[in-house]
């Protein structure tokens, strides 16, 4: 079985930084993509931004020039370095990891983790 665990939530006022972590432990073969979403009260869970194995990014509009996300493929783990913090960046930030291969599942399986949340006050 695969764990997600992510790590670097808290409260932070605006304009401040934060930098989450998540590490994929269990008997993984291969990672596809990982990425990072959040979700708010009453809103859908939304894409903040990911990475694939081969280094493509994506970022959601309102995160861009303000985040970015990095990958260590060695220790299965990605990165979330989040500046420039605003009050609408608060939510709980899941880490997702997609097209996962293990030595138990040999298809495709996504993962996610169980979630950190971010505050940003006023």
């Amino acid at each position: 079985q695969v764990q997600l665990v992510e790590s670097g939530g808290g409260l932070v006022q605006a304009g401040g930084s934060l930098r989450l972590s998540c590490t994929a432990s269990g008997s993984i073969f291969s990672i596809n993509a990982m990425g990072w979403y959040r979700r708010t009260p009453g809103k859908q869970r939304e894409l903040v931004a990911s990475i694939s194995s081969g280094g493509s990014i994506n970022y959601a509009d309102s995160v861009k020039g303000r985040f970015i996300i990095s990958r260590d493929g060695a220790k299965n783990s990605v990165y979330l370095q989040m500046n420039s913090l605003k009050p609408e960046d608060t939510a709980v930030y899941y880490c997702a990891a997609g097209g996962v291969v293990t030595s138990t599942q040999p298809t495709t399986t996504d993962y996610w983790g169980q979630g950190t949340q971010v505050t940003v006050s006023s």
